[in-house]
């Protein structure tokens, strides 16, 4: 008998549904690097319709996409970047831009919301002109996340992202957003994708978060913006041949689960103010807009790598974010039951904590210290 696992480490340990196994089986493909496969043509063309782009790319993963979409940006080496110090592609991308593309990244301090202040993005903008135009790279590019990662999956608005596009079209640069979560900022917000990201020269939308695919991501933006980054996909050796197998998945992911992204939020919300009435434990209950929970340990006897242990030992999984933080996330596989479950298990885990009659070992279910990366 297998035990069910509640596990809330991300939404991205979703098991393909029976929709999307059944596809996949019966997906029509061929070779996509020589561009004749029609399931990943098909789907390609439906992202770029929902976000309101000439062209997408099915890419594998998030990384890839971001990593493809600054580098066809930035196609001059020494190029430089603006972005949060707090982004995903700086902080959890293994620095590929700089490593691989030779793009500097010059950081802006994000904000609690996850925006970075219009005013200190533009005082960061450089180019190569004057007297600078020795000493510094030339800035090409600016890069929002949206949602936020690590402001807590908070959502930027779309009259913000309106102002820094607005900013970058006055500066020369191009916009890039870094989309994973998009479909849940559209949702919190009331706002359609494609009115999101209007400002956009390009996105990068997981599929493999909160829609629940297998695998990947696209990438969106003009026809000669994804030509030039189908060219850096094979190089990256980002093309597979028959594709669409993994784009039928992601198809019926779209089409099925766009629409549970607000009972996630829901859920998300549910399990903060369960959260909050543990006297142990500080919650901000207006932080959580979409599907992530954090929290932070306020009693020193409790660490937050002993406590998902214990959670661990009932079969919910957690993510710890430092050794007085947590981070739960909700997806579609999880039910209202999972949720209450996961409350009772977390106050017998810190009942047990106090009580001092516990033996711990080393965390076996992927999680580590600061693994904010998914």
């Amino acid at each position: 008998m297998v035990t069910k696992v509640v596990d809330l480490r991300s939404d991205t340990v979703t098991k393909p549904s029976e929709a999307m196994r059944a596809a996949m089986a019966a997906a029509e493909v061929d070779d996509d690097v020589l561009g004749a496969d029609p399931t990943a043509q098909r789907f390609e063309a439906e992202m770029a319709r929902i976000t309101g782009k000439e062209a997408a790319l099915f890419v594998p993963s998030g990384t890839m996409g971001n990593l493809i979409s600054v580098l066809t940006h930035c196609d001059t080496r020494g190029s430089e970047v603006i972005l949060g110090d707090t982004s995903h592609i700086h902080m959890c991308e293994n620095g590929g831009i700089s490593t691989i593309g030779g793009v500097h990244p010059r950081t802006v301090r994000n904000n609690p919301d996850g925006t970075m202040d219009i005013d200190m993005i533009v005082a960061a903008i450089r180019h190569h002109v004057g007297a600078g135009a020795l000493h510094y790279p030339t800035t090409r590019l600016i890069c929002l996340e949206n949602t936020h990662g690590r402001s807590g999956g908070k959502c930027l608005p779309v009259e913000y992202i309106d102002k820094v596009g607005e900013v970058a079209q006055s500066h020369g640069l191009k916009l890039h957003i870094d989309g994973a979560r998009i479909f849940n900022a559209s949702v919190a917000l009331g706002v359609p994708v494609d009115r999101l990201v209007r400002a956009a020269d390009s996105v990068s939308v997981c599929l493999s978060k909160g829609l629940g695919a297998p695998v990947g991501s696209v990438i969106v933006g003009s026809k000669a913006f994804i030509d030039k980054a189908r060219i850096l996909r094979k190089t990256l050796g980002g093309g597979m041949r028959q594709v669409g197998v993994l784009c039928a998945a992601a198809y019926v992911a779209v089409r099925d689960n766009v629409a549970k992204l607000a009972d996630d939020h829901r859920k998300a919300k549910v399990l903060a103010d369960g959260l909050k009435k543990i006297k142990q434990f500080t919650v901000d209950l207006t932080s959580v807009e979409t599907n992530m929970v954090f929290f932070d340990i306020a009693d020193p006897r409790i660490t937050s790598d002993k406590l998902c242990q214990l959670l661990e030992r009932r079969n919910v999984l957690a993510m710890p974010g430092s050794s007085k933080s947590v981070r739960l996330v909700i997806h579609y596989q999880i039910s209202d039951s999972d949720v209450q479950y996961t409350l009772t298990c977390i106050e017998k885990a810190v009942e047990e904590i106090l009580s001092g009659n516990v033996k711990f070992e080393h965390l076996t279910n992927g999680s580590t210290t600061n693994s904010y990366g998914h």
